[in-house]
């Protein structure tokens, strides 16, 4: 089985993220590849860069263990957008080549790589966390969103963190959970850390983030929201036949494209892709692909 079959056949784990690392390194000598962090758990959180401009797009995935198909999902990009390049070949209708003489591209596809690994390995996979997890989980690993100390990576940054506290406490979200528990402090937690800490050391210009599902794109937070972006979502919008749309209750604030928007004042996204119930199931990849490609190459237009 050749990577590119991999990628469309089996879920995104520690193994597969691995020889993707290997193969993307190998064989295009212009992509870099560097850690930004690591997880709880020790795992590296690996970023990778096309291009050599101080402006960086950014698209990340994998906030949410069970959402894995959006690591699948963005190195799937990472390859297609490599050999749009080495071809000298247009992608979305886009030369690329031409974009990345504005800006560098940057793609994280695993934010939550212990995450991910407990939703698809299993409560064995977070070692000395095993007990805990098989605790906090009450045995359904499967459906893990969070990072391996139970807190819901995009409830834990800071932007209007105290307002999605309340909300998780008023809906009985008081510890540690598989899903929405958002920690004792905003930033409080390794992966998170290790993103902002990034994003506040490059100049980021827009971020996406990838989450699953719903087929819906966010565009905005607060009064900081760039005057563009509803137009940059309608755009994408139209590229991927997603609607665009506003989160409701529990699931405003205290996330990555939030924290984008109020701290740094860029436009930024959360992209729910797919349909059906979480974890998708990786037959639906070469679908959310097709219909996002788009979205991702907009991602150096903005």
């Amino acid at each position: 089985m050749n990577i590119t079959e991999a990628l469309n056949s089996t879920p995104c784990d520690q193994y597969l993220r691995h020889r993707l690392c290997e193969y993307i390194i190998d064989k295009y000598f212009f992509i870099s590849c560097a850690p930004i962090g690591k997880s709880v758990l020790g795992r590296t959180i690996e970023c990778y860069t096309i291009g050599n401009k101080p402006k960086k797009a950014l698209l990340c995935g994998a906030f949410h263990g069970m959402e894995w198909i959006t690591a699948s999902l963005l190195y799937t990009f990472i390859i297609n957008i490599s050999e749009a390049i080495i071809n000298h070949k247009p992608l979305a209708n886009e030369k690329i080549w031409e974009l990345l003489s504005e800006r560098s591209l940057c793609v994280i596809p695993c934010v939550n790589p212990d995450g991910v690994e407990i939703s698809i390995n299993g409560s064995g996979s977070a070692g000395e966390l095993k007990d805990y997890v098989e605790l906090v989980s009450d045995g359904d690993t499967l459906h893990w969103q969070s990072n391996a100390l139970g807190v819901d990576l995009n409830h834990n940054f800071n932007a209007d963190w105290e307002s999605v506290k309340k909300k998780e406490i008023a809906l009985g979200i008081t510890s540690p959970s598989k899903t929405r528990y958002g920690g004792e402090r905003p930033e409080s937690e390794a992966e998170t850390i290790a993103l902002t800490k990034f994003c506040r050391s490059n100049k980021i210009c827009s971020a996406i983030a990838f989450h699953s599902q719903g087929e819906e794109i966010y565009w905005d937070f607060g009064c900081r929201t760039p005057k563009c972006s509803l137009e940059l979502a309608q755009d994408m919008a139209e590229l991927s036949g997603y609607t665009v749309a506003q989160p409701e209750g529990i699931a405003t604030g205290g996330g990555f494209k939030d924290w984008v928007i109020e701290e740094l004042g860029v436009p930024a996204f959360t992209v729910e892709v797919g349909k059906g119930e979480n974890p998708l199931d990786i037959s639906q990849l070469s679908d959310i692909y097709n219909k996002t490609e788009g979205i991702m190459v907009k991602s150096l237009i903005m």
